[in-house]
């Protein structure tokens, strides 16, 4: 995941290159420069990306994905390194290189500050997601104790089989770690059924709106009255989420089984949810995410009303 940050101007102390910042420092910097700079982009190729078009052009993807997200003006794109890795977009003749410019120029500091703490914020969600792994901890670093976990249970969508101590898994399904599953051949076989492959689906959901920007306050939320698939909160508004998968995407589409029924059901749903969780004055977004294929992705993400 690649960074950027035009600074405008603004001057916030203590920017240096984040491996020199304690986590704690990042995030109390992090507050401070999304709300002072005037462009901030995150750029992400997730595993499978990154699998299928190698490390080099993951970089480029990234890299671009990034600055396209920045919808303020610049003169200048300043890279840490010395690879232009926009050199074939109309964008390569900005672009200046430099060594250790994560410790020499703000803007770009900042950037690696952003970057870093999205990206453990991502890794402590993937921890909700696959109990076990210790992503919060490693954040996804090859530490024994993550190849012990691996080695257990196998990988889960977040492993790049492309890296060499994992591509003996290349040809094996990839599972979501389910604690009540002891043996891993046992949990692919979860992924076969309805149940569980609609759990995979609620997973890349979850996925999708943590790179949206969400943070994930609850899943599978149930009373006797009704359930909610996801709640996640994104600035000030919280959103309910109901997600409806189709193993084909021809065959109408998740979003058709949200009727007006449905949506009265969810509505309730929210209210029941703010009401027992002493949420008053929450601002609530009813949302529906369609989600096809195996493995499931999402295709539609909506606010339905």
């Amino acid at each position: 995941m690649i960074g950027a940050v035009v600074l405008g101007g603004v001057v916030i102390d203590g920017l240096t290159d984040s491996k020199k910042l304690t986590k704690k420092r990042r995030e109390e910097l992090d507050v401070v420069i999304r709300q002072q700079a005037k462009g901030i982009g995150l750029g992400w190729v997730h595993a499978e990306e990154l699998d299928r078009i190698g490390l080099s052009a993951a970089l480029v993807l990234a890299t671009k994905r990034a600055v396209e997200q920045v919808k303020v003006p610049y003169h200048e794109i300043i890279i840490d390194g010395t690879v232009n890795f926009l050199k074939d977009t109309t964008k390569g003749s900005y672009v200046a290189t430099l060594k250790k410019a994560d410790l020499l120029i703000p803007s770009v500091s900042a950037a690696s500050i952003v970057a870093k703490v999205a990206r453990d914020a991502y890794m402590t969600e993937q921890d909700m997601i696959y109990p076990g792994y210790g992503f919060h901890s490693h954040v996804g670093y090859g530490t024994a104790a993550h190849i012990a976990a691996i080695n257990k249970f196998g990988v889960t969508p977040q492993h790049r089989l492309s890296f060499a101590p994992l591509q003996k898994y290349a040809k094996k399904d990839t599972i979501p770690y389910n604690p009540q599953c002891k043996e891993p051949s046992f949990a692919n076989k979860v992924l076969r059924t309805s149940k569980g492959i609609g759990d995979v689906a609620e997973n890349e959901v979850a996925q999708y709106l943590v790179r949206a920007g969400h943070d994930i306050i609850d899943r599978n939320w149930k009373t006797k009255f009704c359930e909610i698939d996801i709640v996640s909160k994104k600035d000030a508004l919280v959103y309910f989420t109901e997600v409806k998968y189709r193993r084909q995407p021809g065959q109408g589409g998740g979003l058709a089984a949200i009727t007006p029924s449905k949506l009265r059901q969810m509505k309730f749903a929210a209210e029941f949810y703010v009401l027992a969780n002493k949420l008053s004055g929450t601002d609530m977004r009813l949302a529906a995410a369609a989600v096809t294929g195996e493995p499931p992705e999402v295709e539609t993400f909506l606010e339905v009303e």
